[in-house]
């Protein structure tokens, strides 16, 4: 047996660990880069903390999914104000853009050297600049992941940006600040947790220490996700599903995904849906696409007795199957008000060139089967 695990170099998880960002970041440089979204009124805490130590901070506001320009407008800021380091204050997208800033920060030559499927997969060859993460949501598990993905309008896909070298300096996980998360957020956020420990439980590349982070994450986002949807100022659910994404992204960046994620970057570079949406909207099909091919083609598979226990992790019932954790997928993503794709725009007579797409991501490699193209279009024609 022969595994590797990578992650942050440091993570701080708990309620109110937002407190010692001023004194972390202060061990990195004096000038930071603070990466937000939208509402900047949500980062004045971290902003007065960062002051409180003498930081010198530079706002880089991202109000949407980060395009290439985005990453590039960012890196000339930062270069022009002498940014030590980047801090990154928000959701899975604002995480990705700080990431990607802090990559291209310190490496010569410009983004497309280092894109996957669209660029020219150069491998980054110096460590990115010092980079906190600091999530405001519970779902992607950025925090902890060696890739930042970007969505490329021009080419109507989304693809990373990805190297050891770009793993956050420091991951500061605090629940309390996704309490605020308004419950279509919280929803599609913990789906897209949930698929990121499902996916890698399942996969090809799975491993002992992935498997323990998956288990333990399945039965946490089990037993609050509903509950953070329904009531958001549950610190203890809020506690869970922060919990549940952290492991999701330490899951993913050690062993893979798979279809529904596969599926998700050509979906979400050419329809303007949100990435946990997707997913949400697009896995119990996976599952139960792959529970199909794994019976006819590869009925030894050690897949199949996964999917079992994934049942059973998530309805605490031993003699679950399968198929009992399908359902209740299903009827999770039907409570949580998850629409269909069709609701974002996407139609039959795109089905094919997603198929086409998604065949050729990379999360796809690492499905526990290799799915047909009839059907891969077979699972967008259930989701729609």
């Amino acid at each position: 047996m022969r595994f590797e695990f990578a992650s942050a170099t440091r993570i701080l998880f708990g309620a109110g660990t937002l407190r010692e960002v001023g004194a972390l970041a202060r061990e990195l440089g004096q000038r930071a880069l603070v990466v937000t979204g939208a509402s900047l009124i949500r980062a004045e805490r971290l902003l007065h903390l960062l002051r409180g130590h003498g930081l010198i901070s530079t706002i880089f506001s991202v109000t949407r999914e980060p395009e290439m320009g985005v990453i590039t407008q960012g890196v000339a800021l930062a270069r022009q104000q002498g940014c030590e380091m980047v801090i990154a204050f928000g959701g899975g997208s604002v995480l990705d853009a700080g990431k990607a800033i802090a990559a291209m920060l310190t490496n010569p030559g410009e983004l497309l050297d280092y894109l996957e499927v669209i660029g020219r997969g150069q491998a980054l060859t110096l460590p990115a600049a010092p980079f906190v993460a600091i999530p405001t949501t519970a779902g992607t598990g950025s925090e902890v992941t060696r890739n930042a993905v970007l969505a490329s309008p021009a080419h109507g896909v989304k693809v990373s940006l990805r190297s050891p070298l770009m793993l956050p300096r420091i991951a500061l996980v605090d629940p309390e600040l996704t309490r605020d998360a308004p419950p279509a957020v919280t929803a599609s956020t913990g789906l897209d947790a949930l698929t990121q420990l499902i996916e890698p439980y399942v996969c090809t590349r799975a491993q002992p220490m992935t498997d323990a982070l998956c288990e333990e994450g399945i039965r946490r986002a089990a037993r609050s996700l509903r509950t953070a949807f329904a009531r958001g100022h549950d610190l203890a659910a809020r506690t869970d599903m922060a919990l549940a994404s952290l492991f999701g992204g330490l899951a993913l960046a050690n062993a893979g995904l798979g279809a529904a994620h596969g599926f998700a970057g050509p979906i979400g570079g050419q329809f303007p849906a949100p990435h946990g949406a997707l997913c949400a909207a697009l896995l119990p099909h996976v599952m139960a696409a792959n529970l199909d091919a794994l019976r006819q083609r590869q009925p030894e598979a050690a897949a199949l007795r996964r999917y079992d226990e994934v049942a059973r992790l998530l309805t605490g019932q031993a003699a679950a199957t399968a198929e009992t954790g399908i359902a209740w997928v299903r009827e999770l993503v039907a409570d949580l008000r998850i629409p269909g794709l069709r609701q974002y725009g996407l139609k039959p007579e795109h089905i094919a060139d997603l198929v086409r797409k998604a065949s050729q991501a990379s999360s796809m490699k690492a499905n526990p089967i290799a799915l047909t193209h009839e059907e891969l279009a077979h699972i967008l024609e259930q989701a729609l």
